[in-house]
């Protein structure tokens, strides 16, 4: 399986993704069309169906321009984003794959970004959107501290060496934050060391691994001993909410 990520806008990403050996495409949260459509172009792949992590514009602003280019493409979105994702045309659930282009994309429904977030897991890889981010997490929109706790455990319990692919380049900006809430974590320093050398270098610092993310991102870390001791709370996801308000207030 051939992953690209594509850089869009100031810090997103959206990711051509094809089956070895073959040129067929899906595109994953395409933010906008003119970067897509010249990864496809220098790729030599065609596109044959749009997914999208959810509703918000910044995952979706691409979906209309590309139809009109290479025709009538399945979207695929959460069935409770309908009417939300421009030109929605097919509707996912948990538990139920998607088969395109070679590939079976199995989904989890993990509302609290937005109540119709999916990550969509592919052979060694998960898409995460913005519930999983690079030793982060998305901003509650739409959910509660509870139910984004359940979405990234469930995120958590996927296999360790599943590579991690997120929809912004916040990993600096993130790891800074982790030192901060665990500043005796050295595989969080060694990350830090690495996304910033990475970025120095121009190239992306997706993706991780879910082992990496448990050694490293606060987020699935409220279990965790040096955690509670600055952020205590009565349950962990008392403890999750309260490092998400922490790193809400972090510049």
């Amino acid at each position: 399986m051939r992953i690209i990520p594509v850089p869009c806008l100031s810090d997103n990403y959206a990711y051509l993704v094809a089956a070895d050996g073959r040129s067929e495409a899906i595109v994953i949260d395409p933010s906008e069309a003119p970067p897509v459509i010249e990864a496809l172009e220098r790729e030599k792949l065609s596109l044959v169906a749009i997914i999208n992590t959810h509703h918000h514009h910044d995952h979706v602003g691409g979906n209309e321009a590309l139809r009109q280019r290479y025709g009538d493409l399945p979207v695929y979105a959460h069935s409770s984003d309908v009417g939300r994702v421009p030109a929605q045309t097919e509707r996912v659930e948990e538990g139920q794959p998607v088969r395109v282009a070679g590939l079976e994309l199995r989904p989890l429904h993990v509302p609290g970004h937005t109540l119709g977030a999916v990550s969509y897991c592919v052979e060694d890889a998960v898409f995460t959107g913005d519930t999983l981010f690079i030793a982060g997490c998305g901003r509650m929109f739409e959910g509660t501290p509870e139910g984004m706790h359940a979405s990234l455990s469930k995120l958590a319990a996927l296999p360790g060496n599943t590579r991690v692919f997120c929809g912004h380049e916040y990993t600096v900006s993130n790891l800074r934050f982790a030192e901060t809430v665990e500043p005796e974590n050295e595989a969080v320093r060694k990350k830090l060391a690495a996304a910033r050398a990475a970025r120095e270098r121009g190239e992306p610092t997706v993706g991780s691994t879910i082992a990496e993310e448990l050694a490293t991102n606060p987020f699935l870390r409220c279990g965790e001993p040096s955690v509670q001791a600055r952020f205590p709370g009565a349950t962990l996801p008392d403890v999750f909410a309260a490092v998400r308000r922490a790193k809400d207030n972090y510049r």
